[in-house]
């Protein structure tokens, strides 16, 4: 029986370019619209069994970081639900390959452990029933997809919890996930959040490139995080729909969730080089810093962004954009797509169960740095 490859499913892609040996089966990450990036591949293949592979993805330098590849390894699957790492991935400065012999006739590869747009509606359905939240539908993608929002707590303090701007990011998604989750069980954390603060969170801002296997632009090509100062109703009607649920509300908390392709670290970089964000902001950044560290070792504050990193494009950035519009204490969160360094765990590096504990520990964080009623 030949090797299939397969992409044509949610969040797939890849371009075959060579696959008649086995021990030589050559592929392309296929482009975001647009064009401009590309580096999220996630495919199938069939009439495996026992057979040595050996897989090298072309274009990995001409990828968008391509500085993510070394030390970088493959998530695997052979039941599309439990991930682990290849064991052998190498990236030569040209391409990446890839070293397998898989047990059974079908395994799936991906550049992160997937999350569906089924999964997310099956989670959109799980709070849609709790008595303790609240969903709603700020408005449409450019594809015509439900940009979901929930809302959860009764609280003064409007907290706003945004992920996946960057559709191949889906460890933002994961983290969503035990955010919610955690929001609405009986913890005395999630209690606490609950009584101070509405939490509003949009789980998937950009469900389009999702489901379309893009690493970080809508259908339009837009990369959202870059959309934030004018966005558009044909371009990035996503940044649009939410922007106006905040002028709703009002935000007095600002959390947005990604991964980083090179480092390999949870961290958080904050808004303290935002004209304006004043000493009291910073303070209380470092506070919600600092606690989310003291309570587990996913995240830590050693490693991160250089604090000039965003020259004149800043304020197009959502968590540096809001900061200047609303005010207030105002960060974006980063995990990696390889492992934690600190905390490392080879078998399966970073993935969805480890973020979906750090979203509960971003709710405990939370509840401290609210305080006492």
């Amino acid at each position: 029986m030949s090797i299939a490859i397969s992409a044509t499913f949610d969040s797939g892609n890849i371009e075959v370019i060579e696959a008649s040996r086995a021990d030589d089966i050559r592929l392309r990450v296929r482009n975001d619209s647009g064009g401009e990036h590309r580096q999220w591949f996630h495919f199938r293949l069939h009439g495996v069994r026992g057979v040595p592979l050996t897989l090298h993805i072309e274009n990995a330098a001409q990828c968008s970081y391509p500085g993510g590849w070394p030390d970088y390894r493959a998530c695997i699957s052979a039941d599309h639900v439990t991930w682990q790492r290849a064991a052998h991935t190498h990236y030569d400065g040209a391409r990446l390959t890839i070293r397998l012999t898989p047990a059974t006739d079908t395994v799936w590869l991906a550049y992160f452990e997937p999350y569906s747009w089924e999964r997310h509606q099956q989670l959109i359905g799980r709070c849609a029933v709790s008595p303790l939240a609240r969903v709603d539908r700020l408005g449409a993608s450019v594809d015509g997809r439900d940009i979901d929002r929930v809302v959860v707590g009764r609280g003064p303090l409007q907290a706003w919890v945004i992920a996946r701007q960057h559709p191949g990011e889906s460890m933002a998604e994961w983290l969503a996930e035990g955010l919610l989750e955690t929001l609405l069980g009986d913890s005395p954390a999630a209690q606490t959040v609950r009584e101070r603060a509405t939490v509003h969170v949009v789980p998937n801002m950009n469900p389009d490139g999702s489901v379309r296997g893009h690493l970080r632009c809508n259908a339009a090509g837009a990369n959202l995080n870059r959309e934030w100062v004018s966005p558009s109703a044909t371009r990035s009607p996503e940044v649009l729909c939410v922007q106006q649920a905040m002028r709703e509300s009002g935000v007095g908390f600002f959390l947005d969730v990604h991964g980083d392709e090179t480092i390999p670290y949870v961290f958080i970089d904050g808004a303290g080089m935002v004209p304006g964000y004043g000493e009291t902001n910073i303070r209380r950044e470092q506070q919600f810093c600092d606690t989310l560290e003291r309570l587990g070792p996913r995240f830590q504050q050693v490693h991160g962004y250089r604090a000039d990193r965003f020259g004149e494009e800043m304020l197009t950035l959502a968590s540096k954009w809001v900061a200047h519009t609303y005010g207030c204490v105002s960060m974006t969160l980063e995990m990696p797509f390889k492992d934690h360094d600190d905390n490392p765990q080879p078998d399966t590096g970073w993935d969805g169960a480890r973020s979906k504990l750090l979203g509960a520990d971003v709710v405990a964080a939370l509840a401290e740095w609210l305080g006492p009623a």
